[in-house]
C-alpha cells in the first residue's frame, strides 16, 4: 500500500462542463473511436450518461472488445477534467465475458471507495520524460502508471499519419507483463497501442460523429 499517494480532489478545481477537450485526449459526446489488433476489435464511445464520483461530475466512456465475432470485454470508465486542463481517471466497471456469460469482474474500482484514488491520464502539461505517474491507485488490484517517452513521434495508422505525437510507455507494479507503449496525437487522440510482449499493434481506423 503506498500511503504517500494522496491526490487533493475538490470538485471546485474541476470544470462544470462535461466535455474533456484535452487536445491529447478529447471526449465529446456521441463519439466513437474503433479500434482493431491482435485479433480484437474495440470501440470506445463517449456516451452521455455521467456520475459523480468524489463530488466531480465525471465523462462515462462505454469501452467493448470483440474477438471471434463476440464480445470478450465491456467497460465503463469514469473521467474528469480539471481547470488546468489534466484529465482524470475517477474509476472503472470492468466485466470480462465469454460466451455470453460475465466471468470475471477483476479490475474494477472507483475513487472513494475501499481506498482507490484517482490518478492522471492525460496531462495538459506533460511531465518531464521518464517521470513515472499514477494513471489509478487502488492497492492490489489496480495500479496502472505512465511515464512519457517521447513528444514528437509521427504514427501511421490506417485513419491517417499523424505527426508531433506523444509516446507514453504504460506499465503496472502488480502485472510485471505489462508493458505497452501508446500515441497520442493532437486533437485526436489515442492512435496506437503496442504490446511490448506480444509485439501486436491496435491501430485506430475510424473515428465517427457526434
Amino acid at each position: 500500500v503506498d500511503t504517500t499517494y494522496n491526490p487533493s480532489i475538490d470538485p471546485a478545481n474541476f470544470v462544470s462542463s462535461t466535455t474533456i477537450n484535452n487536445r491529447l485526449m478529447p471526449f465529446v459526446t456521441g463519439t466513437t473511436y474503433t479500434y482493431q489488433g491482435g485479433g480484437e476489435t474495440i470501440w470506445v464511445v463517449v456516451i452521455s450518461q455521467t456520475k459523480v464520483v468524489l463530488g466531480v461530475t465525471c465523462v462515462v466512456v462505454h469501452d467493448t472488445v470483440s474477438s471471434g465475432g463476440q464480445i470478450i470485454e465491456d467497460t465503463f470508465d469514469l473521467y474528469a477534467q480539471d481547470n488546468n486542463g489534466n484529465v482524470w481517471y475517477f474509476g472503472e466497471d470492468s466485466k470480462e465475458i465469454k460466451n455470453g456469460t460475465v466471468v470475471s469482474t477483476e479490475g474494477s474500482w472507483e475513487a472513494g471507495f475501499n481506498g482507490a484514488k484517482p490518478g492522471i491520464v492525460m496531462h495538459a502539461i506533460q511531465p518531464a520524460a521518464h517521470s513515472p505517474y499514477r494513471q489509478e491507485y487502488y492497492a492490489c488490484e489496480a495500479e496502472d502508471m505512465a511515464e512519457v517517452v517521447s513528444f514528437n513521434e509521427t504514427v501511421t495508422v490506417p485513419f491517417g499519419q499523424y505527426s508531433n505525437c506523444l509516446q507514453t510507455h504504460e506499465f503496472s507494479p502488480i502485472e510485471p507483463d505489462v508493458s505497452e507503449y501508446k500515441y497520442y496525437c493532437q486533437d485526436v487522440g489515442l492512435v496506437l497501442e503496442v504490446d511490448v510482449a506480444a509485439g501486436t499493434r491496435t491501430e485506430l481506423i475510424q473515428i465517427t460523429g457526434p
